[in-house]
């Protein structure tokens, strides 16, 4: 099947660019547009066949540029429109799409929509295009109800006139009054700004959150905990999952139709299982972001539990699933691998927890996260459906907890508080390491950053100056022990992680991809002498007969069927597959 089809997208490797993260062109230490279109080589490499890039429009960086100040032009410290045009006829050239990150949910409060609702005031047309309401107390001194935004803290914020704003997230991210027919309008412009510039699919955050019910009652009669019902099905809740989101997304699709092939794009919605599949509807979006393997322990329970999710999800919408190990939002998967798999109330709670003592509550065994990371890789490669790859994992980063608290970017950690504290998602969008070397500046300086103003693992190019070649450190600090991660090593390193995506990702592309055929068949591992409670196995139709893949999650080798060995994540011990290992087999 040619990834240029108009179902592409259906089975695609796609590739999440964190941009101010993954390569900086101009040595200012954040990572740019022309630093991505330098390494489309690299990403070609690999072989994905889409890259989606995180948000790089105007911003003030109050939550990693999910804050847009202006959603049709690009941050000037990023690039311009031009470096972006660039970029897609690059990216273009080497048979990858580009998929870019919309922000319905919110604005920034810089944004020149929010600037007119204040000037404005209470009461105006302008000011309808946001969630404004008075505040309880004798003169409105209070919030209109106890909501807490998810970052910490009020989800509401006064202005001078009185008001009070609704922020789900950061206080400079207002949300969006999706009643009003000019933000519908607003965002139609948007989607069409971007796919007359040749950008072939969306990724929409936090998708399930634009339709909201304010009106039915006294704002002041909610529950305050409302926020945090985002897995509720009840279709009840004010807040989040409401079944008025879905006019949006169908009004979304006819722009998308209007283009050939038609655009494309994927949910971020966090949401029950058993809601995801609506967004991803032939008639809405398409796809949505299946998070179950984000969330899962290792262990061949959980993991068996989400592919059901994925597979049973992509049935009910009539699309494709995702596969979803690692993104901006949530720990680096070799260190949820690395840590104690114990069960808790929340996923990601016992490593939240790590993060928060700066990686010093429990012991990282990075050996066994980097096993795991292999075989992991290789089990989500053989599904059918879409694979999405976050920048670095491929390299097997792992988390950095050690940030010092003074370097964090991440709204999180600046506003939660008490026993709701949390680091924050910083560990996970440190910048890459594309050189080993690094030569730290003179003290000050930790000793465990490589962040000198003369190296910064080859993240960013020099610059001249007076006294030489200059680099500024990186906007977020690199552990010395990048060095140990960097492509240049791991090209250099046949058996290295790099090489074994380089390859899964071809060999998945000629046998599965190219047959167009998304069937499953679960394979009993008792059938073969191996213990089903420790071992995942299916199999699926290839280019070339049958393809089966079996995973051990156990500590102990389990015995193998019969067949020819594609490709396995670590050495075979015989005719068995050692623990925590993955093996393609032509059966």
């Amino acid at each position: 099947m040619d990834v240029f089809d108009a179902a592409w997208w259906k089975q695609a490797v796609v590739y999440q660019v964190y941009p101010r993260s993954f390569k900086d062109a101009n040595g200012d230490g954040l990572g740019d547009i022309p630093g991505i279109t330098s390494k489309i080589d690299y990403l070609a490499s690999l072989g994905v066949d889409a890259i989606w890039l995180s948000p790089f429009y105007p911003s003030n960086l109050a939550d990693g540029g999910y804050d847009v100040i202006d959603y049709r032009n690009v941050d000037p410290r990023l690039g311009t429109l031009g470096d972006f045009d660039e970029l897609v006829a690059a990216a273009h050239g080497a048979g990858i799409k580009v998929i870019v990150d919309i922000v319905p949910n919110h604005t920034s409060n810089c944004h020149a929509m929010f600037k007119a609702a204040l000037a404005a005031g209470p009461g105006s047309p302008e000011r309808d295009r946001y969630i404004f309401r008075p505040g309880q107390g004798e003169h409105g001194e209070l919030p209109p109800n106890g909501w807490q935004s998810t970052f910490g803290g009020p989800a509401w914020e006064r202005v001078e006139d009185g008001e009070w704003y609704l922020h789900l997230f950061a206080k400079e991210q207002p949300d969006l009054n999706w009643k009003n027919p000019d933000v519908h309008e607003e965002f139609k412009r948007t989607l069409r700004f971007w796919s007359d510039r040749g950008v072939d699919g969306f990724r929409i955050d936090v998708a399930h959150a634009l339709a909201k019910d304010l009106d039915s009652r006294p704002l002041a009669d909610y529950d305050d905990d409302a926020v945090k019902g985002q897995l509720d099905v009840s279709g009840t809740n004010p807040l989040w999952d409401r079944p008025e989101v879905h006019d949006i997304y169908r009004e979304w699709r006819e722009i998308f139709n209007e283009y050939e092939p038609p655009r494309f794009a994927v949910a971020e919605a966090w949401v029950h299982p058993n809601h995801q599949y609506l967004y991803a509807s032939p008639d809405e979006l398409g796809q949505v972001f299946n998070f179950e393997f984000a969330k899962a322990l290792w262990s061949a329970a959980d993991f068996k539990h989400a592919i059901h999710e994925g597979l049973e999800s992509a049935r009910r919408s009539g699309s494709t699933t995702t596969w979803v190990m690692s993104n901006h939002d949530v720990p680096r998967h070799a260190t949820r691998y690395a840590l104690p798999q114990v069960p808790a109330v929340t996923h990601h709670q016992l490593v939240n927890d790590w993060l928060l003592r700066d990686g010093r509550s429990y012991f990282e065994d990075r050996g066994l996260g980097a096993r795991r990371a292999r075989a992991a890789i290789l089990m989500e490669l053989a599904l059918p459906g879409s694979v999405y790859i976050y920048q670095g994992e491929e390299l097997g980063l792992f988390e950095v907890a050690d940030i010092p608290w003074d370097r964090l970017e991440d709204p999180q950690a600046n506003n939660s508080h008490d026993a709701g504290k949390i680091k924050g998602r910083d560990g996970c969008r440190v910048p890459l390491p594309w050189a080993s070397e690094d030569r730290p500046a003179p003290a000050p300086w930790d000793a465990r950053f490589g962040d000198g103003a003369t190296g910064t693992f080859g993240f960013s190019e020099s610059v001249p100056s007076a006294a030489g070649p200059r680099h500024a450190s990186p906007h977020l600090p690199q552990p010395l022990w990048f060095a140990d991660f960097s492509v240049d090593r791991q090209e250099a390193d046949p058996g290295s992680l790099l090489a074994l995506y380089r390859r899964a990702i071809a060999l998945r592309r000629e046998l599965l991809t190219s047959t167009g055929d998304l069937e499953v068949t679960w394979v009993a591992p008792e059938a073969f002498g191996a213990d089903p409670s420790q071992v995942i196995s299916f199999s699926r139709p290839c280019a070339n007969g049958v393809l089966a893949c079996i995973t051990n999650f156990g500590e102990r080798p389990e015995p193998l069927p019969a067949g020819k060995v594609v490709l396995s994540s670590a050495e075979l011990e015989g005719d068995e597959l050692p623990g925590d290992a993955t093996v393609w087999m032509s059966v």
